[in-house]
């Protein structure tokens, strides 16, 4: 662990008490606020894994999942904006792009949130993002289905499929300019507040500069489908967050629900990084996605027994229970391959 690597986790946990918490039921509600997302940029987790060279905090694998409980537990909308900030730094710092001297400093301190927009590669050989070599750059058309931070983002990391079958991705400003529209906010069932729209692209041309990596789609696909076997540390932090509120119900049946599943949330966690830090990537993926559905499980009985606790005023939009049992459902798809799909449904049947 790193010497700032305490200091990041009290950092988070600062913010979660002092910002997020307090405010999470109006980020449900009327959309994560700038000067939450301003906070977010101070206090030093945007940089949890960015190299130190550059003003990251070059923190372990470990440290970046306890922040992201911390957070996600406190207010999952405003977590899940700045998740997609990560992905960005990680790709620059590996890359050798002219990019990585623009953007990696400011992302990496906090100066500038990213977000991403690329989980429609996961829908190929359909392209519905299509990029073409133009002079002096890239040309994006299609559609975005989901973008996450529109109007809290500073940059996005944008990707498509070129004719040739190469996934490329490339830097973009997130604003509305020649080539690129936001379609209206999405109205969902859970996370409305995470301000995300779809992006209609029509002749988005950005600076060959702004590429950041360019490989066959496979290798990226590669690479990509191992992540989504293994659960999102949100799981384990809204989860968390239930039951904190169930153990305050105050009786003493709820005391002991929230002790019993507590033990199954940490058994569970405990295996599922097991898995993350002491196996490759590529192995045993049918005991990730056991574990995965495990840990929904779990997710789905401590939030109905913060619901089930806090009975008719747990229905109320001011109650945390209905708000975390609603970031709960959201957190079963968020990430949803086919691979996972299946693992979940057979899990469900059996």
């Amino acid at each position: 662990m790193t010497a700032a690597a305490p200091t990041l986790i009290e950092a988070a946990r600062r913010l979660a008490d002092e910002v997020l918490a307090p405010g999470a039921e109006s980020a449900d509600r009327e959309g994560v606020s700038p000067a939450a997302i301003a906070e977010v940029k101070r206090s030093g987790v945007l940089g949890v894994s960015g190299p130190a060279a550059y003003g990251g905090a070059q923190a372990p694998d470990a440290v970046a999942r306890e922040i992201a409980e911390i957070l996600a537990g406190a207010c999952c909308s405003t977590y899940f904006v700045q998740a997609q900030h990560h992905t960005p730094v990680r790709m620059l710092a590996t890359s050798g792009s002219p990019v990585r001297e623009r953007l990696l400093r400011p992302l990496c301190e906090g100066t500038l949130l990213s977000g991403i927009a690329f989980s429609h590669l996961r829908a190929f050989p359909r392209r519905p993002v299509r990029v073409t070599r133009v002079p002096g750059g890239r040309r994006f058309d299609g559609r975005v289905p989901w973008y996450t931070g529109w109007g809290l983002n500073d940059v996005m990391l944008l990707a498509g499929v070129t004719d040739d079958g190469e996934a490329l991705f490339a830097f973009a400003d997130a604003r509305e300019q020649p080539g690129l529209r936001p379609t209206p906010p999405l109205q969902l069932a859970a996370l409305t507040g995470t301000r995300t729209v779809g992006l209609e692209l029509d002749g988005l041309v950005v600076p060959e500069e702004a590429v950041v990596w360019s490989r066959p789609h496979e290798e990226w696909a590669v690479t990509d489908r191992p992540k989504n076997t293994n659960p999102n540390p949100a799981v384990f932090g809204v989860a968390g967050a239930a039951l904190d509120l169930l153990a305050a119900a105050g009786d003493a049946e709820a005391k002991e629900t929230a002790q019993v599943l507590a033990e199954r949330l940490r058994e569970v966690r405990r295996e599922a990084y097991a898995l993350v830090d002491e196996v490759p990537a590529g192995e045993r993926l049918t005991d990730r996605l056991a574990v995965k559905t495990r840990a929904y499980e779990v997710l789905r009985a401590a939030t109905t027994a913060a619901l089930v606790a806090g009975g008719g005023r747990a229905f109320g939009l001011g109650s945390p229970a209905q708000r975390l049992a609603r970031e709960g459902l959201f957190l079963v798809v968020q990430g949803q391959t086919t691979d996972v799909r299946s693992a979940h449904l057979r899990a469900l049947r059996g």
